[in-house]
């Protein structure tokens, strides 16, 4: 008897300097680490009825590999590519070939901060954009990514 796979899960991908949530500038990010808020989004994912397989790499071409990935393996992406997200046309061009929404995140606000964090290479190509929350902005990506990925119509 051959098995059917199960459901796919959502893909949470996180880019450089993420791996130091916790200690590095908690004025901004907070003292929550990558894994607290990982553990968060698993829960509220479990009474969504979803998975979340939750990445973190400092390499640009790793989230490129991971995006390729989602195209067959994933029902959703949330993204937070970290300083990626206002100089990567790569990011950009990889999420244009997903069938499969994305969700960009950010922790703080970029547009409330410095004028470079103003402009994301990743906006025009998301299905939508949940920053300044802190850590609740995962939980409200994870959310969106969920029914996105239920309900694909735009």
């Amino acid at each position: 008897m051959t098995s059917q796979p199960g459901p796919k899960p959502i893909f949470v991908l996180n880019g450089p300097n993420l791996n130091l949530l916790g200690s590095r500038e908690p004025r901004i990010y907070g003292l929550e680490t990558l894994g607290d808020i990982e553990a968060a989004c698993v829960e509220r994912a479990k009474t969504l009825g979803k998975t979340l397989d939750f990445r973190q790499t400092n390499s640009e071409g790793q989230l490129v590999d991971w995006l390729h990935e989602a195209r067959d393996k994933a029902c959703a992406v949330v993204l937070n590519a970290g300083a990626y997200t206002h100089t990567s046309i790569a990011l950009h061009d990889a999420i244009k070939s997903l069938d499969v929404p994305v969700i960009e995140t950010h922790l703080s606000n970029p547009a409330s901060r410095e004028t470079f964090r103003h402009v994301s290479t990743i906006t025009g190509v998301a299905k939508g954009v949940i920053s300044g929350f802190g850590p609740v902005s995962y939980i409200l990506a994870v959310e969106a990514a969920a029914r996105c990925a239920a309900d694909p119509a735009p």
